[in-house]
């Protein structure tokens, strides 16, 4: 373990100086990419992005060996890598920054479910990122909340602004761990499987703690909301996964899993009812007393159809470009629509996918049915960014058994982690290259490292017809 910690806190460690000057630095501190500064910093980071993964493979090794690390060593480990980034710039995304312009927003009294950033104008909504300078946000009222809260006591301070999105992300994250190990030891998954997958895992690490996002802060509430329905408290459940819904609107599925807890504790004919009837009642509540606690109004439900980047790299969004490419190359009048269509054949693709997945319910635990759900809403939907994985994994983390979805979050969890510059920009040819060159330089030096650990471990002069 000591070895492992010390290989991944290198890791950690070499991103966080590497993203000091290749991070997503603030307008007015920004490098451009082309300076030696930049280039050296991305080169670090990306050498620290492949020790930190392999520090967190070989740390998995020794989760499923014979001799397991408890909980405690597990914690200690993820608060050792953490460490570096809590003091690293925003890294891998700019949406801090607009989680900031928007909280500012609320506090302005500007509608931000009509409005983007740019209504605010100032040095605030000057860190947007273009794309989302005009558009409203999508998310719920309880996380405005908390960025309003955050915008007001900075003030004008940016670094005290991205501090305060990053404690409330590892509140999040605490939240995350706590719920791990309990639904682990209800569900009979070994605890430390499930912190090494849920919470150790490069993306909870890069993009929560990093980046700031707040995702962290819904799967806090998501993974105690499910921790309170299957302890018999499954109307605390509803209330917290509705708390979770109001943050981003995905988490609103784990209402199906609270409606399951809460029918299991009923009896008689018509108990699914009852429960659905329930959860629903609970959910609708909540949801009005947190929009009129916040003030923000129900726009956010509106806003959920807030435009996608045509040129992100979801699945349909990437079906839709060939499609409309082929079309437009035949001279077909079809093509403008071919990317709305493959969005809805995936949203339809979606439903479906979830539907299969409850009707069969009764083979997995809800936990898992929720895990495999959000994981389909996330690959099939119409955008896709590295942690919405989370969204899936972590439920799958805690319930999933050994086996084929286990291993096939993890090894995503790992290609995933080095498919987003620190910068959270798309990638030239001269950044692929200097990431590339320091992800092979880091592959080299542990390489290096091992065949020096070998040569240590065998004696230096072999006896005749001894091995070592």
């Amino acid at each position: 373990m000591r070895k492992c910690r010390l290989l991944g806190l290198t890791g950690s460690t070499a991103v966080a100086v590497g993203g000091a000057s290749a991070g997503a630095l603030p307008v007015g501190e920004a490098l451009a990419p082309s300076s030696e500064a930049a280039a050296v910093g991305l080169f670090g980071a990306y050498f620290g992005l492949v020790l930190l993964v392999a520090a967190w493979a070989w740390l998995g090794r020794a989760v499923h060996g014979p001799r397991p690390p408890g909980t405690r060593a597990m914690v200690v480990t993820l608060v050792v890598w953490a460490a570096p980034l809590l003091v690293a710039p925003p890294l891998f995304s700019r949406d801090v920054y607009s989680y900031l312009a928007q909280g500012a927003m609320v506090d302005a009294r500007i509608d931000v479910y009509t409005h983007g950033p740019d209504r605010l104008g100032g040095p605030l909504a000057a860190q947007v990122s273009p794309l989302w300078q005009d558009t409203p946000t999508p998310y719920g009222p309880l996380f405005l909340s908390f960025a309003s809260l955050i915008a007001r006591a900075s003030g004008a301070e940016l670094s005290a602004g991205v501090l305060g999105m990053r404690l409330v992300a590892l509140l999040g994250v605490g939240l995350m761990v706590l719920s791990l190990v309990l639904l682990a030891r209800r569900g009979g998954t070994a605890p430390g499987a499930a912190l090494w997958l849920g919470a150790l895992n490069p993306l909870l690490l890069l993009h929560l703690v990093a980046g700031a996002h707040n995702d962290a802060v819904m799967l806090g509430l998501l993974g105690m909301a499910l921790v309170a329905a299957k302890g018999r408290f499954p109307m605390l459940g509803a209330v917290l996964m509705t708390l979770a819904a109001l943050v981003k609107a995905p988490a609103a599925l784990g209402l199906l899993a609270v409606a399951v807890f809460w029918a299991g504790g009923l009896t008689g004919r018509y108990r699914w009812l009852r429960a659905g009837g329930a959860v629903t009642a609970v959910a609708l509540a909540t949801t009005a007393a947190v929009t009129a606690v916040a003030g923000t109004g129900y726009g956010w439900i509106g806003a959920l159809n807030t435009p996608v980047s045509p040129h992100n790299w979801a699945l349909t969004s990437l079906l839709g470009r060939m499609t409309a490419s082929v079309l437009h190359s035949a001279g077909s009048d079809l093509a403008p629509f071919a990317l709305d269509a493959w969005r809805a054949v995936g949203l339809a693709a979606t439903a479906v996918a979830v539907l299969v997945v409850w009707l069969r319910r009764p083979r997995h635990s809800p936990v898992y049915a929720l895990g495999l759900s959000l994981i389909a809403v996330a690959v099939l939907g119409p955008a896709i960014r590295p942690w919405y994985v989370l969204w899936g994994l972590f439920p799958l983390a805690a319930a999933a058994p050994p086996g084929p979805a286990r291993r096939a979050v993890a090894v995503a969890s790992g290609v995933l982690a080095l498919a987003q510059l620190p910068s959270g920009l798309a990638a030239d040819g001269l950044q692929l290259t200097l990431a590339m060159c320091g992800g092979v330089f880091a592959v080299v030096v542990l390489w290096w490292a091992r065949e020096m650990s070998r040569d240590e471990m065998t004696p230096a002069v072999r006896e005749p017809g001894r091995t070592a």
